[in-house]
């Protein structure tokens, strides 16, 4: 019975020591500048702990298709050299 209450209170403790912070889609910090910006910050003030966090993957992968958009890129479809390059 003790190892029973012992595994339950570890797996208890293990779960309240998560991070509760809500995950933000890409689409989230692209309509939202100053989140955006300070998730970008506090990402790179402690890169070992966050950077591969997902609202940190989000926030950067925001900020990047913004300014692929701002610089004017055409989206290219690839040629299917299979179909007679169509």
């Amino acid at each position: 019975m003790k190892s029973i209450l012992f595994s339950f209170f570890i797996t208890l403790t293990l779960a309240a020591c998560g991070d509760n912070t809500a995950v933000q889609t890409v689409d989230w910090y692209k309509a939202h500048a100053p989140e955006r910006n300070a998730m970008i910050a506090k990402c790179e003030a402690s890169p070992g702990e966050l950077a591969a966090s997902a609202n940190c993957i989000n926030a950067k992968t925001a900020a990047n298709h913004l300014a692929v958009d701002k610089r004017g890129y055409v989206d290219l479809t690839p040629i299917n050299p299979l179909k007679g390059g169509q």
